[in-house]
C-alpha cells in the first residue's frame, strides 16, 4: 500500500479517538496478502492487530460479523480500503 487516503486515516482517528499514524497502518497493510482475505484465521489476526493498534476492543461477535461481510462481498486485497471503511462504521 503506497498511500493511505488521508480522509480515511482521519476517519479512523476520529472514530477511534486515537492518533494512528499512516506509518502504523502501512506496517500492517504491507503484511496483508491476497490469501489473508480468504483465511478466517488470518482475517481474525488482522482484525486483532488493527484493534490493538487503535487500542479499541473488538468483541467476538463483531469479528464474526466483519469476517462474514468480507466473505459475502468477495473483498480482496485491492479493496482493502473498502474493508477499512466498513470497519469504521462498526
Amino acid at each position: 500500500m503506497d498511500k493511505f487516503p488521508k480522509d480515511l486515516l482521519g476517519a479512523v482517528n476520529k472514530k477511534s479517538g486515537k492518533n494512528i499514524s499512516e506509518k502504523s497502518v502501512k506496517k500492517i497493510a504491507n503484511n496483508v496478502t491476497s490469501t489473508t482475505m480468504q483465511s478466517e484465521a488470518q482475517m481474525r489476526q488482522l482484525i486483532k492487530q488493527v484493534s490493538a493498534m487503535a487500542n479499541v476492543p473488538v468483541t467476538e461477535e463483531t469479528i464474526k460479523e466483519i469476517i462474514g461481510t468480507v466473505k459475502k462481498s468477495g473483498m480482496n486485497l485491492n479493496s482493502l480500503e473498502s474493508l477499512v471503511k466498513m470497519m469504521i462504521k462498526k
